[in-house]
């Protein structure tokens, strides 16, 4: 039987609202602050501050430029945030016993 170690699973991308954001991304690859937030259903402020998170773990790039007049926040998931969530959902398959 394989050792049944949780610990092993990544903190940064086991926060819901992060792996939500990871999940997202991961079947549109990208998306802007706006869209994002209404499809999780989050404040300005915890989406700002969950993206911070992945962001500073290298997980998510943020752009930052204009839409006319307006500012647009561009989120795209990196190959190493991709790899990440792989390596974490495959974690997370091994701590259910086959069947």
């Amino acid at each position: 039987m394989k050792p049944f170690d949780y610990r092993a699973l990544d903190e940064v991308l086991h926060g819901r609202v992060r792996l939500g954001i990871m999940a997202f991304l991961k079947g549109s690859r990208q998306s802007d602050f706006v869209e994002l937030r209404k499809a999780l259903e989050l404040t300005d402020g915890n989406l700002a501050t969950q993206l911070r998170k992945l962001e500073d773990h290298g997980h998510v790039r943020i752009d930052k430029g204009y839409f006319g007049k307006r500012t647009r926040m561009t989120v795209t998931i990196t190959e190493q945030g991709d790899t990440a969530l792989d390596a974490y959902l495959d974690r997370l398959r091994s701590l259910f016993p086959d069947g």
